[in-house]
C-alpha cells in the first residue's frame, strides 16, 4: 500500500510491505525512484513511518543520485539480458584469464545471469556467477567485481586474507567497493 510522508517540505512516497520472512525493517530505493519499506509481519505502520522519517536524508540522496545517473545502469530486464549476456561473458572470460595469471585458481562453471541485486557470486562448488550488467560498468569496477569473485575461490569470506588477495591485483579496493555500493 502506498503511503507518504512530509519531512522538511519534502514529500516522500513509499510503498509499504509486510513480510513474514523479514526480521528487520528494510528500505529500498530503486532506479525507477520508487521507495519500498518492508516490515516484519508483527510491526506497526507507525514504525515504518518513523523509519522513513529517520532515513529521509538518505532516501533523498539516493533519489537524487538515480536522477543524475539515470542511464548509467539500467534495471535488470529480460530483453537487455538477452542482448548483452554474451558481450558480458566475453569480458568476464578475458578478465578472468588475465587476472588468474596472478592467482592460479580453478573454477567449475562461469554463468552470466540477470540478478536483481548482485553483481557477482561464487558458490562453494567453485562456480562463478556474474550479472550481465557488468558490461555497462567502467573497466576498473568490472575488474574489481571479477577479481572479488575470483578471490572467493580461495577465501570464502571477507576476512583479512581475502582483502590481502584482492590487493594483489586491485589497488584501492575499498574505494571501488564504495563505488559499487553506490550504484
Amino acid at each position: 500500500m502506498e503511503k507518504q510522508l512530509l519531512v522538511n517540505k519534502n514529500k516522500i512516497k513509499y510503498n509499504l510491505r509486510k513480510s513474514r520472512r523479514a526480521s528487520n525493517i528494510r528500505l529500498c530505493v530503486r532506479r525507477d525512484l520508487s521507495v519500498t519499506v518492508t516490515l516484519p509481519w508483527c510491526s506497526s505502520e507507525k514504525s515504518a513511518y518513523q523509519f522513513v522519517e529517520e532515513k529521509y536524508k538518505w532516501i533523498l540522496d539516493r533519489i537524487s543520485y538515480f536522477q543524475k545517473n539515470k542511464s548509467c545502469i539500467a534495471e535488470p530486464n529480460r530483453a537487455d539480458y538477452i542482448a548483452y549476456k554474451e558481450k558480458a561473458r566475453e569480458i568476464v572470460n578475458k578478465k578472468l584469464a588475465y587476472f588468474n595469471q596472478f592467482y592460479n585458481f580453478s573454477w567449475k562453471k562461469i554463468r552470466i545471469r540477470n540478478p536483481i541485486s548482485r553483481w557477482g557470486s561464487c558458490s562453494e562448488d567453485g562456480n562463478l556467477n556474474f550479472s550481465y550488467r557488468l558490461f555497462f560498468l567502467p573497466e576498473e569496477l568490472q575488474d574489481y567485481i571479477i577479481v572479488h569473485e575470483l578471490c572467493h575461490l580461495k577465501e570464502f569470506n571477507h576476512g583479512a586474507e581475502f582483502w590481502k588477495l584482492m590487493s594483489k591485483t586491485i589497488p584501492n579496493s575499498e574505494e571501488k567497493r564504495k563505488a559499487i555500493k553506490a550504484l
